[in-house]
């Protein structure tokens, strides 16, 4: 799938250029790029702010080529990449049925993770992920998309609430041995 956006430079440049960025399905053998992507920019966005020892242990435990793995061949997961000149800009996971983080009712589809690297922020690559993930609850019939987001990370609060999430309680988010806050956010799709 092929989107186009506008970036930052291009709009220094010159208003009507475009670049292309790709959206593709990832598969099991893209582990060791899923792997890469997600370390680097899980904690290009919370090792600032959390313990190194936290911060390895979670990134030790959850990007495990092995569980990354099992998470690629899980059939209620989805991987997607976005891609410029197939370099990754950033990775959507979502999820659907047992393979959410938490129970929800029939109808959900969880956005686990969105992440872009720093280099793209700022240029719409977080957005296409986005629209990836509701056109995939669209494809599966889902009532509602929903995540959870870090209270203390303002811009990816900001960014849900632009574009229609609605806070619907908390939960805990355990970071190696911290347990921090999650605000946990919705978008209604369909009425009941």
């Amino acid at each position: 799938m092929m989107f186009l956006y506008s970036s930052p430079e291009s709009e220094e440049t010159d208003k009507n250029r475009y670049e292309l960025m790709n959206i593709r399905k990832a598969t099991i053998s893209d582990a060791v790029q899923l792997q890469q992507i997600a370390r680097q920019t899980f904690s290009d966005t919370f090792s600032a702010v959390n313990s190194t020892e936290n911060m390895e242990k979670y990134l030790t435990e959850r990007f495990s080529i092995e569980t990354l793995k099992s998470e690629l061949q899980c059939e209620n997961s989805e991987f997607y990449f976005a891609e410029k000149d197939h370099e990754i800009a950033g990775y959507l996971k979502i999820n659907v049925g047992n393979a959410q983080s938490e129970p929800q009712e029939p109808g959900a589809l969880e956005i686990e993770r969105i992440y872009v690297r720093k280099d793209f922020q700022g240029k719409k690559v977080g957005q296409l992920l986005y629209q990836q993930a509701v056109e995939v609850a669209e494809e599966k019939d889902a009532r509602y998309v929903w995540l959870g987001v870090w209270e203390e990370n303002h811009r990816a609060v900001a960014f849900y609430k632009k574009n229609g999430f609605v806070e619907f309680g908390k939960h805990i988010f355990k970071l190696g041995a911290d347990e921090q806050i999650d605000l946990m956010m919705k978008l209604e799709l369909k009425l009941s």
